[in-house]
C-alpha cells in the first residue's frame, strides 16, 4: 500500500446508488412514507415477547477492567463470561472501557452537529458514484431496491494509508479532530477486546495481533428520523456485520437496535457510559464457527430520533482471514475457506443485505472449497 494508485485502490471497497436524504424527507409534513420505503417483507416490530415462564432476554454486560485484573489467572470469571457472550449472543456491552466520558461528551456533540447541517452543506460530503463513503445508504445496487428509513455517513479513518483524507478534509473543523482523538481510543479498544478473545479461544495472541494490528477502520454515523408509519418501515436492514470486531456508540436514550435471538428479535437497551460490541463474520470466520456473528436490524419511532456511531474493526486489506491456524489442527477440520480481505470486502459491499446470507460463499460444504472448484 505504499503506491498513490493501490491506496486509491483500497479505500474504494464499494459504491451504492445515490438515493435522497430520509432527514430531508422526515421534515416534511407527511403522513404516509413514499412507496420506496415501505417494506411489508419485513417481521413485526415487536415480536420479543416470550411465554410467560421464560424470562425476558438481554444481552450480557461484560467489565473490561475485571478482564485486565484476571489477566492470565486459572480463575477468569469474566474472561468466561467474555467466551459464553460471544459463542450464545454474538453481542455483549462492555463497561469501563477506558475511553473518557469527557472525548465521548464532545464526540456525540459534532455528531449531532453534523447531522444538523443545512442541506446544502451536506451536499459536499455526499456519496460519489465511484465510493460508498460520505452521506447517504448502503447496498443499494438497482433503483427498485426498497429503501431504508435512515440517512448514515460513512469513513474510512484508519490505518493512515488508505484514510480518506479529501472527505475528512470536507467535514467541520472540531469534527475532525475529535474523529481522529475517538478512532484511535476506539483502535485501543477493539484490539483489547481482540487479545482477550484469542486467550478465551485458546489462540494465539500474536496471530490475533498480526491479522488486526494496523487493520481497517470504518465509522458510520447513523441517523433514525422519526417515520410517521414506523411499523411500515425498517431504519437498517437486518444483516450481519461483514468484519472482526463491531463497536456501538448511542448518542440518545431512543431503543431502536435489535438482535434476532431463538427466532425472535431482541431489543438491544444501551446503558450509560457503555458501548454495544458486536462479533463480524470475519469473526466467526478466524475463530472456526466457535464464535457467531448475529443478524441485527434497527427499527424507527414515530416521534423520536435515533442517533449512533458503530466502529468496523478489520483484519488489514493486504492479509488473508480464514480459521486461526492455532485453533484448527487434528480433528478440528477449517470449515471456512481462506480469501484476501480486500476481496472479501468488496465482495460484501457489492451485494443486498440478506441476513447472514453473504457468510455462505466462504464455507467449506462437504471437505471441498466450493468457490474454488
Amino acid at each position: 500500500m505504499e503506491s498513490s494508485s493501490l491506496e486509491v485502490e483500497t479505500v474504494k471497497l464499494g459504491k451504492s446508488i445515490i438515493v435522497p436524504s430520509v432527514q430531508e424527507l422526515a421534515k416534511e409534513s407527511i403522513t404516509n412514507i413514499p412507496p420506496r420505503y415501505v417494506r411489508l417483507d419485513q417481521d413485526p416490530r415487536n415480536i420479543s415477547t416470550f411465554p410467560d415462564n421464560v424470562p425476558l432476554l438481554s444481552v450480557p454486560i461484560i467489565d473490561l477492567q475485571r478482564l485486565d485484573v484476571e489477566g492470565d489467572s486459572k480463575d477468569s470469571v469474566e474472561l468466561e463470561r467474555l467466551h459464553s457472550a460471544c459463542k450464545d449472543w454474538g453481542f455483549f456491552q462492555v463497561l469501563n472501557h477506558g475511553v473518557s466520558s469527557a472525548l465521548l461528551e464532545e464526540f456525540r456533540l459534532e455528531v449531532e452537529n453534523l447531522f444538523k447541517l443545512p442541506f446544502s452543506e451536506k451536499k459536499k460530503l455526499w456519496q460519489q458514484p465511484d465510493n460508498h463513503e460520505g452521506f447517504g445508504q448502503l447496498f443499494v445496487v438497482s433503483e427498485e431496491q426498497k429503501l431504508d428509513w435512515s440517512d448514515m455517513f460513512g469513513i474510512t479513518i484508519l490505518p493512515l494509508s488508505v484514510r480518506n483524507n479529501n472527505l475528512l478534509a470536507k467535514l467541520p473543523p472540531k469534527l475532525r479532530e475529535i474523529l481522529k482523538l475517538y478512532s484511535t481510543e476506539v483502535k485501543k479498544l477493539a484490539m483489547t477486546i481482540l487479545g482477550h478473545m484469542a486467550q478465551a479461544l485458546k489462540m494465539d495472541r500474536q496471530e490475533m495481533e498480526e491479522l488486526f494490528s494496523e487493520g481497517l477502520q470504518a465509522i458510520r454515523m447513523n441517523y433514525y428520523p422519526p417515520c410517521p408509519e414506523p411499523d411500515k418501515a425498517i431504519g437498517f436492514t437486518p444483516h450481519s456485520d461483514a468484519d472482526a470486531l463491531t463497536i456501538l456508540f448511542q448518542l440518545n436514550e431512543t431503543e431502536g437496535l435489535q438482535i434476532r435471538k431463538q427466532g425472535r428479535w431482541i431489543p438491544v437497551k444501551p446503558l450509560p457510559d457503555a458501548f454495544v460490541v458486536n462479533i463480524g463474520d470475519i469473526m466467526e470466520i478466524v475463530s472456526n464457527g466457535t464464535y457467531r456473528s448475529i443478524e441485527h436490524r434497527a427499527i424507527v419511532n414515530s416521534s423520536k430520533e435515533r442517533i449512533s456511531v458503530a466502529t468496523f474493526y478489520t483484519s488489514k486489506l493486504e492479509s488473508v482471514i480464514g480459521p486461526a491456524s492455532s485453533i484448527i489442527g487434528a480433528g478440528i477440520p477449517a470449515i471456512f475457506r481462506r480469501v484476501l480481505t480486500e476481496k472479501y470486502l468488496k465482495d460484501y459491499f457489492a451485494r443486498r443485505l440478506e441476513g447472514k446470507s453473504y457468510l455462505d460463499f466462504m464455507k467449506i460444504v462437504d471437505g471441498q472449497d466450493i468457490m474454488n472448484k
